[in-house]
């Protein structure tokens, strides 16, 4: 065994634990499941690390909601549906109710993102083509849209007007 450890394998006490968080949250925003995942293999003790957590939303450092709400925003921005958006947010930790809120307050057009993102993909489809239609289908269904999202896309881009 060496003498000197590695930096990950170091348990942090309370003032490291804060620091090490603080330091996360001041790259991006963070959901408190993301920073408890990162941070619980270094704490000493899973009750500080909470302790931690709690603190920083108490100062407004860390919060879900703002998290959901940036996170949403990246999302949509890479084109995303609505399905696909709630699953990774909630994979983040993120519950449905808090999801559910940062939607309602973004209201994006699913419908216009569903045919921005069609209109992108359908640059190397042949749309006169069924095999191609269920391409860019399976393609939408993957990136999170509704079935009447996908719809609206395929009719759109078969009547040429995107």
């Amino acid at each position: 065994m060496s003498f000197y450890r590695k930096a990950s394998e170091q348990k942090l006490e309370l003032s490291e634990l804060r620091v090490a968080a603080i330091n996360l949250l001041s790259r991006r925003e963070y959901s408190r499941h993301e920073i408890f995942q990162k941070l619980s293999p270094r704490a000493q003790d899973q009750d500080e690390l909470q302790q931690v957590l709690n603190k920083l939303e108490e100062l407004g450092y860390q919060s879900d909601q703002r998290f959901a709400e940036s996170f949403l925003r990246s999302r949509i921005y890479r084109g995303l549906g609505k399905n696909r958006i709630v699953r990774e947010m909630k994979e983040k930790g993120i519950s449905l109710e808090l999801a559910a809120q940062a939607i309602a307050l973004e209201q994006p057009d699913w419908f216009e993102l569903a045919v921005q993102s069609a209109t992108n993909k359908v640059r190397t489809l042949d749309m006169s083509d069924y095999s191609e239609r269920q391409k860019l289908f399976r393609y939408l269904s993957y990136r999170g849209f509704t079935i009447d999202e996908i719809k609206h896309a395929i009719e759109v881009l078969q009547a040429g007007a995107p």
